[in-house]
């Protein structure tokens, strides 16, 4: 896809439903693209080969943004490896293969930072990658990440397919997971807050010891990148996809109870697992392509706040309706 493509090219988003998914769709649409093909779980499931090959075979999309996955935080990542690591491979497999047999111009695949060593040096370069063992809380997730990224690259080198990947930090934003047993840690800080607002309770338990340090961005910015890279980049390496900035689980803490709840006070439960020590990608690379991110992280927690409270009115204290 190029700045002069068609705006009726047929541009597949694999997993418009999602987090990311919706923000590319969003972003296609305000670019004026008209031909956005989608799929729904129910209509079309992206582990099944044969049925993968049947969708592309009849809508033969021209562009593929693959953002599908099965996702999670800590805890999901934790109680259900199994799911993350077959889910998230076969979804790979099948769309990157389906794409080369319908001789697809270009795609997209979406990885994530968590494929860098749990050590690794920071902030965290491309060539960083299998350096050193991964974080064993979201091992097999990372593993399947991997494998996307090598996927994408063995296409390429053996079929000459314009094939790219992009490997975002840590994401949130409008229809973010707000589910406390599998939500990452922004969203999941946001529902705690709110929680403890409507129910009256004066504090709020942080898992860890809110040392680690996290870099945040917002999902509009991402999908803003996929559309830049699409359009701009055509490299093997991955790339990473951030802000280059970061701050400790504790300050962002902080951030969301002024957004949410500046009365609650904070309670960090050390008895819970901090996960990696640090996660801030070098994204120098796609600041050299002429790309940076727009959206401040507490301009941006105050809007997906606003988004929370809009999407989910009725809730009560404990989360229920």
């Amino acid at each position: 896809m190029t700045q002069a493509s068609a705006k009726d090219a047929r541009i597949y988003v694999a997993g418009h439903a999602g987090l990311v998914g919706s923000a590319v769709v969003r972003r296609l649409q305000a670019d004026g693209f008209t031909n956005i093909l989608t799929a729904t779980r129910r209509e079309l499931d992206l582990r099944d080969q044969s049925a993968v090959d049947r969708w592309f075979a009849a809508n033969r999309p021209e562009y593929v943004f693959l953002v599908a996955g099965t996702v999670g935080g800590i805890l999901a990542n934790s109680t259900r490896p199994a799911e993350f690591i077959y889910d998230n491979m076969m979804i790979h497999a099948t769309v990157v293969h389906a794409a080369y047999r319908e001789g697809t111009r270009k795609l997209l695949y979406l990885g994530s930072s968590c494929i860098y060593p749990r050590e690794c040096p920071q902030p965290m370069r491309e060539e960083h990658l299998l350096s050193g063992p991964l974080e064993p809380t979201n091992e097999p997730y990372a593993v399947a990440k991997i494998a996307g990224i090598k996927l994408c690259q063995a296409y390429r080198r053996q079929y000459g397919c314009d094939f790219i990947s992009a490997m975002p930090t840590n994401l949130y934003g409008p229809a973010d997971n707000f589910d406390l047993a599998s939500s990452h840690v922004l969203p999941a800080l946001m529902r705690k807050f709110h929680d403890a607002k409507v129910a009256g309770r004066p504090e709020v338990t942080i898992w860890g010891t809110g040392a680690p340090r996290r870099e945040f961005l917002h999902v509009d910015d991402l999908a803003d990148a996929c559309l830049f890279l699409m359009e701009r980049y055509d490299g093997d390496l991955h790339i990473n996809v951030g802000t280059g900035e970061d701050q400790t689980i504790r300050e962002l803490a902080e951030m969301v109870r002024g957004v949410v709840y500046p009365e609650a006070r904070l309670v960090f439960d050390a008895t819970k697992p901090d996960g990696t020590p640090r996660k801030l990608l070098d994204v120098s690379r796609l600041h050299a392509l002429g790309w940076r991110h727009t959206i401040a992280l507490r301009d941006g927690v105050a809007s997906t706040y606003r988004w929370f409270v809009d999407h989910h009115a009725g809730l009560r204290g404990d989360g229920r309706r």
